[in-house]
């Protein structure tokens, strides 16, 4: 399994020489501004995958089999001179043990991005220094990537790493961008950081080991015992959901896991889902179609 040995290193506290984490796929989409054949697009594009996959992000060595698979699309919707607006849509995923299948992680839809840029401005990135709202942006979903990844592997693994995330925020909160304040409604980059860091939903990163970890993980070895291992770690989120009803962590959790939980218990061996389907449609009712096609 891919990042096996990191598991191991993390687990012992070894730490090693730094190496490139994340295996990217970056698209600019400029089509709504009706100039998406303007090469400032292609050389953002070209500059953003160089930098997100070249970039040393932690102090863990990654080999190429280990790096995190995800995708970043920047859609941009307008342009003003050097401001540019539009949207970010990031994903991730994780190795499933025994399998050629990649499990999604991480789907946000960020709503909230504006950044001014020149063609070969460079790109550089400065924990300490807000320099730039585009690798702010970036860097915070990049952390939070990699903080979710470990989250995956071992108990409370993303901690440091949304903490990271959240100095990003510290120091970005001061620019006239949106995303970073409390303000700035109930769907930004604030309002995700600070739930997964907070007291309130404390068992999320729980549920994402033991349905990872201890679920899909063990599912070649028995199926039957991986699935009720996920239908109690999604009624673990249920707790969350009794104290924070439609929050903004779950909704992206769903964003992610609702095709895959449908194709979970959509086939044999068969085990309970009377409550699977119950706490399913009270925490993710929009994603009812999905549940409808669960069977028992």
């Amino acid at each position: 399994m891919r990042r096996i040995l990191l598991l191991v290193s993390l687990l012992v506290g070894v730490i090693t020489a730094s190496g490139q984490e994340l295996n990217c796929t970056v698209v600019i989409d400029a089509q709504q501004t009706g100039q998406s054949n303007n090469q400032i697009y292609r050389t953002l594009e070209n500059q953003l995958t160089e930098f997100i996959n070249n970039t040393s992000w932690i102090n863990v060595e990654y080999k190429n089999q280990e790096r995190i698979d995800c995708n970043i699309t920047l859609i941009i919707s307008s342009v003003e001179g050097n401001t540019f607006t539009g949207t970010m849509q990031i994903g991730s995923s994780r190795p499933i043990f025994n399998s050629t299948y990649d499990s999604p992680v991480y789907n946000y839809n960020d709503k909230q991005v504006s950044f001014t840029y020149k063609e070969f401005d460079p790109l550089d990135f400065n924990i300490n220094s807000f320099d730039s709202n585009l690798i702010s942006v970036v860097a915070y979903h990049v952390y939070t990537m990699i903080g979710l990844d470990h989250a995956t592997y071992k108990m409370n693994g993303g901690e440091r790493f949304f903490a990271i995330a959240k100095q990003i925020i510290n120091t970005a909160a001061s620019s006239k961008f949106p995303g970073w304040r409390p303000t700035d409604g109930t769907q930004s980059r604030y309002q995700y950081n600070n739930a997964i860091l907070s007291n309130v939903y404390t068992e999320f990163q729980t549920a994402l080991y033991d349905y990872h970890r201890l679920g899909l993980d063990v599912m070649e070895k028995d199926r039957k015992e991986a699935k009720n291992t996920i239908i109690e770690s999604i009624k673990t989120l249920k707790g969350i959901n009794d104290r924070r009803p439609n929050s903004y962590l779950l909704r992206t959790f769903f964003d992610a896991k609702s095709d895959e939980i449908q194709s979970i218990f959509s086939g044999g061996p068969k085990v309970d889902i009377a409550g699977l389907i119950d706490n399913l449609n009270r925490m993710a009712p929009t994603r009812r179609s999905n549940w409808r096609e669960i069977k028992p």
